[in-house]
């Protein structure tokens, strides 16, 4: 694997295709506040917000900028078929879960999932987690009623609490100072197992093909415009949350503050896209998105639902291969597949998630371009969330462990299980 620089100075004189692009003429990290902003809380008392989010912008960068544009080298090498994504974790993070031993454990998990692929594939597997900041969740509804009561949605911790009363979901700006805390906090636990931790050898041979790299939905605009900083080896901004952010499919408006936010900033971005994308506006947030066509810079995330992948992903690929954007195809099976079970439990079927993941690469397959990876919902630990698999999970056992946050994930089974069909697919492409 070719070295990777450890000074952002050094991209200064990479190729053209590596270098990053100029910031917006327009943009600064608030230009966001202009524009129509979706999925945002109603904070009770904005001076407040206004005060959390100022102290959040004073504490030291949790990523690097060194790091996010090693996280770009990496996934420019996925976007030409010459290395394989798998990115996973919660659905949505909870503080509580930001100990040592949670998440050396989902480390874990993403670890032997990246080495199954790693062996399968014969590919470099660009390892990203949903951790170390996954603390918000979009919704369908501003409210909910729980026992005849209307309270304010579960909006993830870094808004509120999941406790049905009137105080736990009053959304608290000091949240954010909260949700950085534990942030940083995770980020020393995978430090130390990237560092060999308390059992150096059980995370070595693995954590030799390549580093970990942290993920998150932007979602909260207050807190990812607090924590990004302009880096003056480059004069680009980078949002310091984590290396890689995302837009979802309820935000990906062109003309909404998500879109605005994430144009300015020099990481990696991922967009979710529904079967419902319309093919001219993905090819222009293509365009805004990734003006210098820079590969690495843009991750393409379909969530088109089993029944619909294979009709609704190829207008679209054979689109944005047309504009020319060397994008990285990432597949999520999870969002576009959730159901709601017979005793009542949101829930995912294993065979339904296995089918979009064949269908996403049958697509590939038939447009001749590069399925560069998966997008997964999932814990090493053994929840009874989604339904099926090899062990049979029954729609009567969901109630034994459901722990989820917000959406059902793949147990650690489960995910071995889908891994290894996955591997499979990667397998049978290099042999076409």
């Amino acid at each position: 694997m070719p070295m990777i620089p450890t000074d952002t100075r050094a991209l200064v004189a990479a190729p053209a295709a590596d270098r990053l692009p100029e910031t917006p003429a327009a943009w600064h990290r608030a230009s966001w506040r202009h524009r129509p902003a979706h999925q945002q809380p109603l904070w009770p008392d904005p001076d407040r917000a206004c005060e959390a989010a100022r102290s959040v912008s004073m504490l030291p960068p949790p990523v690097a900028p060194a790091s996010i544009l090693r996280l770009r080298r990496d996934l420019a090498r996925a976007a030409d078929g010459s290395a394989v994504v798998f990115q996973g974790g919660d659905c949505a993070e909870r503080f509580a879960s930001c100990v040592s031993d949670t998440v050396a454990a989902k480390l874990r998990t993403l670890l032997q999932s990246a080495m199954m692929l790693s062996l399968g594939s014969g590919l470099p597997v660009v390892k990203i987690g949903r951790i170390a900041g996954q603390f918000g969740k979009p919704r369908s509804a501003d409210t909910e009623v729980v026992d005849g009561v209307e309270l304010p949605v579960y909006r993830g911790d870094i808004v509120n609490g999941p406790e049905p009363t009137p105080e736990a979901r009053r959304p608290d700006p000091e949240r954010m100072l909260h949700a950085y805390g534990h942030t940083r906090a995770a980020l020393r636990t995978l430090g130390g197992c990237e560092a060999g931790g308390a059992d150096p050898g059980e995370f070595a041979w693995v954590l030799e093909q390549g580093p970990l790299y942290t993920s998150h939905e932007a979602l909260l605009l207050d807190y990812e415009e607090a924590l990004t900083r302009l880096d003056p080896a480059t004069d680009r901004w980078f949002d310091t949350s984590a290396h890689m952010v995302w837009v979802g499919e309820r935000t990906r408006a062109l003309d909404g503050a998500h879109i605005e936010f994430v144009s300015g900033i020099a990481n990696p971005v991922g967009v979710k896209l529904g079967p419902g994308a319309d093919i001219e506006e993905v090819v222009e947030l293509c365009a805004r998105l990734d003006p210098a066509r820079s590969p690495g810079r843009l991750v393409l995330v379909p969530r088109m639902g089993a029944r619909h992948v294979r009709d609704a992903l190829p207008p679209l690929v054979r689109a944005v291969r047309s504009a020319g954007h060397p994008v990285v195809w990432v597949c999520d099976p999870m969002h576009g597949n959730t159901v709601r079970s017979h005793s009542g439990y949101k829930t995912r079927r294993f065979t339904d998630i296995a089918t979009e993941v064949e269908g996403f690469f049958a697509v590939h397959r038939a447009e001749g371009t590069h399925p560069a990876g998966v997008h997964l919902e999932m814990t090493g630990e053994d929840v009874t969330e989604c339904l099926g698999g090899v062990r049979e999970l029954c729609d009567e056992r969901l109630a034994e462990r459901y722990e989820t946050a917000c959406d059902p994930r793949l147990n650690g089974a489960q995910t071995v299980e889908l891994v290894f069909a996955i591997a499979e697919e990667l397998r049978s492409g290099l042999r076409g």
